[in-house]
């Protein structure tokens, strides 16, 4: 299925007629079960869909496609009122026949069939993920029954839809199904657990590692590895929390785990592998990232130096005498600074040739809290958009004080994009509203 209406309706229609649901779906899929799912439910005003039509071979002929010949409801609807005009009784109601495929059973609109139909599966695991999503069911006698036959199957059963129970789970009641998954994480097979860990769905490789962690499944070299080279945020502080806990490294890997840590791309990591030196003894190994590029990694190497008796105050002035070779170090002086002995150095930084160092100096400025307007306005017209960028994060609080007609003039169309876009910016944050410029988005 592509996702949409149509597709999933010529799918329920393919499974009626006889077609298996891998024939029909990808049923790898948690998505196109769910959209499978609601599809059937779609149709519950018109019932005569969810059967065969009637005189097809092994499917018996029916008022209105209902098969067993028993009236469906708009029939039953007629005779009900007809006889009430007559004064008899009114038709007593029957429970819909189930549809020939268990599939469509299993996703009927009428509570009655779901409930019926889920004693097929039990000889059919094809359709155990249908299983898992009546776990969740808004009836509660087919709620109880599903659950009742999910608690029968053997926990390695469940990891193949994984997916399907997390995204369940979100609802107000699929809370069952993911217990279920998560008891048997914790005492199943480790390799299914690991393997659980490469899928591509988000919730499933995080619920996985998750308990490989708690398992002690991975290294932590392994854990370190993960931390330093996937992009999920969440999986880089659990991975890296992990790999530098108390007691998870023997000794002769812990240098291995903190240097994997230390050179990840990811500031997090970066910054978990910076805290943990102290716990290693290594307070001095801080140093050089006190000039790191992420303010949490500076601040974690700050940290680490005091608790090793070291004040890194007087590093960030000596850096500062090349600010070439250690741009953020203007940043770092800002962090821990004296405004009242290091707020010049920085203001004198403002000139550098290096775009780098320039970005930096203001992040200090601002950090030292020596922000002054007429002297950070000129950069609204540097060269480099990183600075320019970085000027107007600053002069933002104040744009109120800034000259409008200056703006005004750095909104040309003829300015650069990075000036026109600052402009814009400060014009309302100042409040004074105006349509964006030529070219601008």
């Amino acid at each position: 299925m592509d996702g949409s209406y149509g597709e999933t309706l010529r799918a329920v229609m393919r499974v009626r007629d006889g077609a298996a649901p891998a024939e029909t779906f990808d049923v790898a899929s948690a998505g196109e079960w769910l959209a499978f799912d609601a599809g059937v439910r779609d149709l519950g005003d018109r019932p005569w869909l969810l059967s065969r039509p009637a005189g097809e071979p092994g499917q018996p002929g029916g008022v209105l496609g209902q098969s067993g010949g028993e009236p469906g409801r708009p029939t039953r609807t007629l005779l009900n009122r007809l006889r009430g005009r007559a004064g008899s009784k009114a038709v007593p109601p029957v429970a819909p026949p189930v549809p020939d495929a268990p599939a469509i059973a299993l996703c009927h609109p009428d509570g009655r069939v779901r409930e019926a139909a889920l004693d097929a599966v039990r000889t059919a695991p094809g359709l155990r993920p249908l299983l898992v999503v009546r776990c969740a069911d808004w009836v509660a006698p087919v709620r109880a029954k599903a659950r009742a036959a999910l608690a029968e199957l053997p926990g390695d059963a469940l990891f193949s839809s994984a997916e399907l129970i997390l995204r369940l789970s979100r609802r107000e009641r699929g809370g069952f199904a993911l217990t279920l998954l998560e008891d048997a994480l914790r005492e199943g097979p480790a390799a299914e657990v690991l393997a659980l860990t490469a899928r591509p769905d988000r919730a499933t490789y995080r619920l996985a590692y998750r308990i490989a962690v708690e398992r002690g499944l991975l290294t932590p070299m392994e854990l370190a590895t993960t931390a330093a080279t996937c992009a999920d945020v969440t999986l880089q502080d659990l991975c890296a929390e992990a790999a530098v806990r108390p007691g998870a490294t023997p000794d002769p890997d812990a240098a291995a785990v903190l240097d994997r840590l230390l050179a990840a791309r990811a500031p997090r990591v970066r910054a978990a592998g910076v805290t943990a030196l102290r716990r290693a003894g290594r307070h001095g190994d801080a140093e050089p990232f006190l000039v790191d590029r992420s303010g949490v990694v500076r601040a974690c190497a700050r940290y680490v130096l005091r608790q090793g008796g070291v004040d890194p105050l007087p590093i960030y002035r000596g850096l500062c005498a090349e600010p070439a070779a250690h741009p953020a170090a203007a940043a770092g002086l800002g962090e821990c600074g004296d405004r009242a002995t290091d707020a010049e150095t920085l203001w004198a930084l403002l000139g550098h040739p290096l775009p780098s160092v320039r970005v930096h100096t203001i992040s200090g400025l601002r950090a030292l809290d020596v922000v002054e307007r007429e002297r950070l306005t000129p950069l609204l017209d540097d060269p480099a958009p990183a600075v320019v960028r970085a000027a107007t994060r600053a002069l933002l609080p104040d744009a109120a004080g800034i000259p409008e007609h200056l703006l005004r003039e750095r909104s040309a169309p003829e300015r650069p994009r990075a000036v026109r876009v600052a402009a814009d910016r400060l014009l309302r944050a100042a409040g004074q509203q105006r349509r964006p410029a030529p070219g601008y988005r």
